[in-house]
């Protein structure tokens, strides 16, 4: 398989720790999409909504967004439950992520470290950072009643959340309260095959 990705992207890191956590392995397709190579003819043949992550299996199937390369990967493996409400759960806290945790401390961590404050985002910064902090709030809730997000073991909605929220200090935000969200990065953290985010 190939991963078409950018190292400084969450979403792409989500997928890089899932295949290296089932020690899959895959040739790696570098693509600056900060520097808008995403947005060129070449790659929106492969992916006319110019993104990445963009997997492409060994058919030559291209599969794009973070999350539904995190399913199709972990079929078959103890990273996806396999029982349907488990698996619900899993997809719960994937929406989750990409509705209610995403939009948020992503998107501050990629201004503060590509953009910082400019007439056109400063007004946004107070709602997203709340926003933010609610949605580690309500990760928090959950953590306290269990060790993994979506149940009794680690499981893709695991990966999906962690990729963003370990470096949600890089967005400014601070986890001092969250001490239930602090423990399982750590948990997280100590998973065998476990591949640290190494960003630009």
């Amino acid at each position: 398989m190939k991963l078409y990705d950018d190292p400084d992207s969450g979403n792409g890191y989500k997928v890089r720790l899932l295949l290296s956590l089932l020690a899959t392995p895959y040739d790696l397709v570098e693509v600056d999409a900060i520097g808008g190579e995403t947005r060129r003819d070449a790659f929106l043949k492969l992916n006319p909504n110019g993104r990445i992550p963009l997997l492409e299996l060994d058919d030559g199937t291209h599969l794009p967004e973070s999350n539904a390369i995190l399913f199709y990967l972990a079929e078959g493996t103890a990273y996806l439950p396999d029982d349907r409400l488990g698996r619900a759960r899993a997809l719960q806290w994937m929406f989750f992520e990409q509705y209610s945790h995403e939009p948020y401390i992503a998107v501050l961590r990629y201004w503060t470290r590509h953009t910082d404050k400019t007439p056109q985002n400063e007004p946004q910064w107070p709602a997203r950072e709340q926003a933010g902090y609610a949605a580690l709030g309500v990760m928090e809730q959950a953590l306290g009643a269990c060790d993994w997000i979506a149940g009794s073991r680690p499981s893709i909605a695991d990966i999906s959340l962690y990729a963003y929220t370990h470096v949600a200090d890089q967005g400014g935000f601070d986890l001092a309260g969250f001490p239930g969200v602090r423990a399982w990065l750590n948990r997280v953290a100590e998973l065998p095959g476990y591949a640290p985010f190494v960003a630009r």
